[in-house]
């Protein structure tokens, strides 16, 4: 693909080779002459100085000059250089990057997230940078990229890449004990194949249990799933949609959520959707079937996924500090963890208690509050993860015997 920009290769390459070419020059000129007046000007040769010269106006104009033009030149290759960096080329593909001890975490638009960063070919792409914990820094020496992660901000790097391939991303900035394990990868994929791992990690994987629910409780006899008009408004881009509405004959506009779904499932004649009569009966159903149904107008019909939880503790960073051999590490190892005797300092107390699933649970949601003896409180909280989340990693550990 022809680029019509500047690459961080491009910009940054040249300067690199003019800023040492020319100190190679200056070095090997300045210890030519050095030599030079070292041999002409010896003791044994010219014992007694011979020149009653006091200045030179031509020499000193020449080695005013020509230093102040190169330090000018060096400045201006350098600051476009930098200029080209800084400056994002329009339709660049947007990734935000999470960094934390001791892991990266990158998330793409439409719901997918890779511990490795997924990118197309010869096309640029912009990494916005963040910092959940303390000060990291994103380097990926192919791309001439290396940028500070400042805790509380929010910074960004560009590249493209040139060629499929592997390239090594590394944390520039020491973060603490496991700082050399924090490494990942650039998976530079043909356009194609990117498109198509994109589209696996955001696809539903079959029917969703909230369909059938749908179709159980008479649901799609009234409102279709394709955009088609029925006696009740369609499924179809129902979740953040904004509708109006008659509330006790009362017109306004809404936005559907989970909390207006729920009131028109188990009270329909609250809010009426303008155009339609309120002749649905009020539903008052389990819970879970309820979740379920809700989770299905949210995704779209799309299937939730199974969570692959060795994926995920990768993703996560948890294998930067716990093994999975029983080797120690920054933290203790997770085999062999579950429904093991461990004594942990909690509350100002030291205590034995069983690792059982209420243990890994509270350890993984607030990891301060029990801490293994013999292991520093480092561990960062994880507020993202979702309680299926959190429930496939503890079965995961579970199994780790």
């Amino acid at each position: 693909m022809k680029t019509t920009y500047l690459t961080t290769n491009e910009a940054i390459d040249p300067v690199f080779i003019f800023i040492f070419g020319a100190s190679l020059v200056l070095l090997l000129g300045i210890t030519a002459v050095m030599v030079w007046f070292v041999v002409r000007y010896r003791r044994s040769r010219a014992p007694q100085p011979t020149s009653d010269a006091d200045g030179n106006l031509w020499l000193e104009i020449v080695w005013t000059l020509l230093p102040t033009l190169l330090v000018l030149a060096m400045f201006y290759y350098g600051w476009a250089g930098y200029l080209a960096l800084r400056n994002v080329p329009p339709g660049a593909l947007e990734v935000n990057a999470t960094a934390r001890m001791w892991s990266w975490n990158f998330a793409y638009t439409g719901g997918r997230s890779s511990a490795k960063l997924y990118v197309p070919v010869g096309r640029p792409v912009k990494v916005n940078l963040t910092s959940v914990d303390v000060l990291h820094g994103f380097y990926i020496p192919a791309f001439r990229v290396k940028r500070d992660i400042v805790p509380g901000m929010t910074n960004h790097v560009w590249f493209s890449a040139p060629k499929p391939g592997s390239y090594d991303i590394f944390c520039s900035s020491y973060c603490g004990t496991g700082h050399s394990a924090m490494i990942t990868t650039v998976e530079a994929l043909p356009e194609a194949e990117f498109a198509a791992w994109l589209k696996e990690g955001t696809k539903g994987g079959g029917p969703h249990p909230g369909l059938a629910l749908l179709e159980q409780h008479g649901c799609l006899g009234c409102h279709s799933t394709d955009g088609s008009p029925k006696i009740g408004p369609s499924f179809k881009g129902i979740w953040g949609r904004t509708t109006a509405v008659l509330s006790n004959g009362i017109e306004r506009n809404i936005i559907v959520d989970e909390a207006y779904l729920r009131t028109s499932i188990s009270a329909p004649n609250t809010d009426v959707v303008k155009g339609f009569a309120p002749a649905m009966p009020p539903y008052q159903l389990p819970e879970e079937e309820l979740k379920q149904i809700i989770d299905y107008l949210r995704r779209g019909g799309a299937a939730p996924q199974a969570i692959d939880a060795a994926a995920l503790a990768q993703e996560k960073g948890c294998l930067g500090c716990h093994s999975l051999d029983g080797s120690p590490g920054v933290g203790p190892t997770l085999k062999g963890l579950s429904g093991s005797q461990v004594t942990v300092h909690k509350g100002g107390k030291t205590v034995r208690v069983t690792a059982d699933a209420a243990f890994l649970k509270e350890s993984i949601k607030e990891p301060g509050a029990t801490v293994v003896d013999g292991f520093q409180p480092v561990m960062p909280a994880y507020p993202d993860l979702s309680e299926a989340e959190l429930n496939a990693l503890i079965t995961w550990i579970e199994g780790l015997k």
